[in-house]
């Protein structure tokens, strides 16, 4: 199976083992852009822990569920998203206001679109959970 994008696999994976209900997943290949997005899901109470998994090819991601993502993806095209603008793209994705959370690439790190606004910053959409 040829795998165009590793990190839209990797949300659709997540959100599949969440809806069967299933306490574990196994994300394959494992990135680094998406390891940074699991850990703000983390922080956010959306997954628990996680763990790489070096197996010789491209690493594994172990990533233990606790229910909680109702909805996952990635965003594809990665539109760019100023200060200004980030209204528009929660009202876009998240189903509602303070309720779910948008993941950036900044240019001080992968951080969600909450912490971004705090820090007055912009950036390139990745994804979105809630």
């Amino acid at each position: 199976m040829t795998r165009l994008n590793p990190m839209a696999d990797g949300m659709c994976t997540l959100k599949n083992a969440c809806d069967t209900g299933k306490v574990k997943c196994i994300i394959e290949p494992a990135s680094k852009l998406l390891g940074a997005m699991l850990r703000i899901m983390q922080e956010a109470g959306y997954i628990g822990s996680f763990e790489f998994v070096d197996d010789g090819r491209g690493g594994q991601l172990v990533v233990n569920l606790i229910g909680k993502i109702n909805n996952c993806g990635a965003i594809t095209p990665r539109f760019s998203c100023k200060f200004e603008e980030m209204e528009y793209w929660e009202k876009q994705y998240l189903p509602g206001k303070n309720f779910g959370i948008l993941m950036l690439s900044t240019s001080r790190g992968v951080m969600s679109h909450e912490e971004a606004r705090k820090q007055g910053l912009g950036g390139e959409l990745l994804g979105y959970v809630y």
